[in-house]
């Protein structure tokens, strides 16, 4: 199918996000449907990913696969695997991929509509999907187009496993709004980061130049790094004849020391907990509260964001904490 004929069969729907829609390696999110839709070299459907909000109900055998509980449906599909002698393996997310079905597995946190009408976020990790054609199914996320779409590179690997620290392990670090979190203070080097927590980074991010004469060309540009023992990731600004300095750090839910705020308890905890409290505290004194653009909670003023990361078919909170000047994109 090509481009028309995919929006005829959605009854005519429009693509209000694309990038190259109608031509080879493009692709159009269809909002009202909640799938997004991938075009090959022949610009030739090649794969679709179905939300797990918005997206239809999509059935493998008996197996129903959206909006569903992870782990059900690990292990269902596992048990019609094993009948159908087909390998499951383990995705970059670490939730099961099937080649021979052309099937990968993901997750989003779950959220429903408030009595206020706004979306609120929930403790619980439902399912969604990405269904490739053979040619892509060998490794899904790094064929184009869906490499494009999803991002994953900056994205940690998980093994299939989340494990919760418990709170009596983990340290305690002060926060000093928009200055200082634990020993790390904003405008660091990385070099100062790494020896403040007294390791090297597991992981190193970065970009290339867009391309704008004021970033020069070609120069490899720092982002991030991730501590896996201090449980935290530091994201740098950068620049052409800027170097890295450290503008924010995320504290990780799972694994991370614990930050309080206002005696809130922000990390490793139900989300809905942390959420209800903040909205408690600032309506109690009078704070406006900013949302992030996931999603996340934070006082205005202060440039911090509850997030969520996922703990099996839960979610639990962790933060961001930045420096006045950094603008949060996610």
């Amino acid at each position: 199918m090509d481009a028309d004929q995919v929006a005829a069969a959605l009854d005519g729907a429009i693509a209000y996000v694309s990038s190259g829609l109608g031509k080879p390696l493009g692709w159009g999110q269809y909002t009202d449907w909640g799938v997004t839709a991938f075009f090959g070299e022949d610009a030739d459907l090649v794969a679709v990913a179905v939300e797990a909000m918005g997206g239809p109900q999509v059935r493998l055998r008996n197996v129903q696969l959206i909006a569903q509980t992870p782990s059900a449906v690990r292990a269902q599909l596992h048990d019609r695997a094993r009948q159908e002698g087909a390998q499951v393996r383990t995705n970059w997310n670490g939730d099961p991929e099937v080649p021979a079905w052309g099937l990968s597995m993901g997750t989003t946190q779950e959220l429903v509509l408030s009595a206020e009408g706004y979306l609120q976020r929930l403790d619980t990790s439902i399912t969604d999907a990405l269904f490739v054609a053979p040619a892509l199914a060998h490794d899904p996320y790094a064929a184009e187009p869906v490499n494009q779409y999803f991002d994953i590179g900056a994205r940690a690997t998980n093994p299939g496993s989340w494990p919760v620290k418990p709170a009596a392990d983990r340290p305690r670090w002060d926060w000093t709004p928009l200055q200082q979190i634990g020993p790390l203070r904003f405008g660091m080097t990385p070099h100062e980061v790494a020896a403040a927590l007294g390791e090297e980074p597991a992981d190193r991010h970065g970009r290339y130049p867009f391309g704008q004469s004021w970033e020069g060309i070609g120069q490899w540009i720092l982002t991030e790094d991730r501590f896996t023992q201090a449980g935290v990731s530091a994201h740098y600004s950068s620049g052409f004849s800027f170097p890295p300095v450290l503008g924010a750090v995320t504290v990780h839910g799972r694994t991370g020391p614990q930050v309080a705020y206002a005696g809130i308890q922000l990390i490793g905890r139900p989300v809905t907990t942390v959420d209800n409290a903040l909205i408690q505290h600032v309506e109690r004194h009078g704070i406006q509260l900013v949302v992030g653009c996931g999603g996340d909670l934070g006082p205005d003023g202060l440039n911090m964001y509850v997030r969520a990361t996922r703990a099996g078919d839960t979610m639990i909170s962790e933060a961001r904490f930045c420096q006045q000047e950094w603008e949060d994109h996610g």
